[in-house]
């Protein structure tokens, strides 16, 4: 479980001599935003040593390695030191990623395999999302910008407008079986702690698995937000499989681990008493992203609207 990612500047060994106690279930050792150009050959050496320092106590190590001509060179660098993956910025094409998933093939020992998570920073990237996700067997999570993004769109980063592309982008990590982490407004301003804590909650809601952040005091609201309430019923572990057969209850379909024992239940899709499907079958986030919404609506869906206007026109004419 990821619930809380905390950045930390890989060229402040103030903050790195300090950032396995932060209690953040993984850490981002940042090489990009975060570390001034002249410094940036420095942190990267600095990794070797950083990159186990940060994780001894059991939190998982990322490296946010720099886009363009620096990524390779700070993707073998992250991979020596024994980094857990790569958060990949500015990922504009599946070429993007594919580009360092080879250069690691390369490089990487017997037994090692570093994981990738694209960050989808402009429009063009939120519309392939789907495809970057699928550029690699590495791939991990998916994650949306947020000021970058605003500023290719010429915005502001308010939720509002931020709101769409990361949903798209956590509709194609879904769709393609990948973590989805994030919230749906902006992590620069940390100060904001109610407007971080009604965040994360509504993040939650809406299936992410957790959120970086950029400041320490952030990590419980995190970890508290993104923890499984009690009574919550957890998604069937790696290694599951789901057997056909109704279990007792309608609507319910038996999970079996593959050693024979339960993993408890979930619901059938579309079966009496659960989520329905939605029109032509749209019941899974692929199917949705396939969709176009512009599509012809069609006799079903005019109907419906003249049932519902009659409605609402007698509703208005009842004293």
């Amino acid at each position: 479980m990821i619930r809380s990612l905390l950045y930390v500047p890989a060229s402040s060994e103030k903050f790195l001599a300090r950032a396995h106690e932060r209690g953040a279930d993984a850490l981002i050792l940042d090489l990009e935003d975060a570390v001034a150009p002249q410094e940036k050959l420095a942190a990267r050496a600095r990794l070797k040593d950083a990159v186990p320092s940060a994780g001894r106590n059991g939190a998982k190590v990322f490296v946010r390695i720099n886009a363009g001509a620096p990524a390779l060179d700070d993707a073998e660098a992250a991979c020596r030191a024994g980094a857990f993956g790569l958060f990949v910025p500015k990922v504009h094409a599946p070429a993007d990623v594919s580009r360092i998933d080879a250069h690691l093939n390369r490089i990487e020992r017997a037994g090692e395999r570093v994981v990738l998570v694209p960050m989808l920073e402009d429009p063009g990237a939120v519309l392939d999302a789907r495809k970057i996700a699928a550029a690699s067997a590495r791939g991990f999570a998916l994650v949306a910008g947020s000021e970058d993004m605003a500023t290719a769109m010429g915005a502001e980063p308010t939720p509002e407008v931020l709101r769409l592309p990361k949903l798209l982008v956590h509709l194609a990590a879904k769709a393609s079986g990948l973590r989805s982490f994030g919230m749906l407004r902006s992590v620069a301003d940390f100060r904001d702690i109610d407007g971080v804590k009604r965040a994360a909650r509504e993040a939650r809601s809406f299936g992410f698995e957790g959120a970086t952040c950029v400041h320490p005091s952030l990590v419980p609201i995190l970890n508290a937000a993104f923890s499984p309430a009690p009574g919550d019923r957890a998604r069937p572990p790696a290694g599951c499989r789901v057997r056909g057969r109704a279990s007792g209850r309608a609507g319910r379909v038996r999970v079996r681990r593959q050693d024979g024992r339960r993993a408890g239940r979930r619901p059938r899709p579309g079966a009496v008493g659960t989520r329905r499907a939605g029109p032509a079958g749209i019941d899974r986030p692929g199917s949705l992203l396939r969709t176009s919404l512009s599509a012809p609506r069609g006799p079903i869906y005019d109907d419906r609207v003249r049932v519902r206007n009659a409605h609402n026109i007698k509703q208005r004419e009842e004293p």
